[in-house]
């Protein structure tokens, strides 16, 4: 398993958005994404900290069903 990048908001969501995630909403520094393709990947949200913390990027990596790999594949 590889090491987490280090991510900002901004980058995670552009490379979420080219797996199909699309921007709903934003409150704050927290931006709300979903998945309108009936995959059923859960809404995700992210906030627009740089950088993201280790655990938390984690957690989103894992709720996206991605690997740390696809994900560095992504940025």
């Amino acid at each position: 398993m590889s090491k987490l990048p280090v991510v900002s908001g901004r980058d995670l969501i552009k490379a979420l958005s080219k797996i199909g995630y699309e921007v709903v909403r934003q409150r704050s520094s927290h931006v709300r994404l979903k998945v309108h393709d009936g995959s059923g990947r859960k809404p995700l949200t992210v906030p627009l900290h740089d950088p993201i913390k280790p655990g938390l990027l984690g957690h989103i990596i894992k709720d996206a069903n991605l690997t740390v790999e696809e994900l560095i594949r992504l940025l």
